[in-house]
């Protein structure tokens, strides 16, 4: 289970990532209606590729896949916190709080590790 959603989260974040630094139309207006700018968006996008990376490091290190799913799940903790701030639907925010459930479900599950990074 864990190395599935290990994998999972990976490929979700490193999509996520790249579209966002790329600027793809639907990052930039999700971006503008949160309110936050573009800079934002490519900083986010760049969390998003290096925790993705970890989890991937992760499958021949442990601790880098803890970190990369602390990581992860600080990012989407904050997205529901904006999505929050701007008072969207649950059905906008469910994406963001299911993906941060997952990440932190992962990080728990690797947390025995994080105190061994890099290793």
């Amino acid at each position: 289970m864990v190395l599935v959603l290990q994998i999972f989260l990976a490929l979700t974040f490193a999509a996520a990532g790249i579209t966002k630094v790329l600027g793809i139309k639907v990052q930039v207006e999700n971006f503008r209606k949160l309110g936050l700018p573009q800079r934002f968006r490519v900083v986010t996008g760049l969390l998003q590729l290096a925790g993705a990376t970890g989890l991937v490091v992760g499958f021949w290190r442990d601790s880098w896949a803890s970190w990369g799913a602390v990581l992860i799940g600080v990012i989407m903790l904050g997205a529901v916190g904006f999505h929050i701030r701007v008072r969207d639907k649950f059905d906008a925010i469910a994406p963001a709080l299911v993906l941060d459930v997952l990440a932190i479900v992962l990080a728990v599950l690797l947390g025995s590790d994080l105190g061994n990074f890099p290793n």
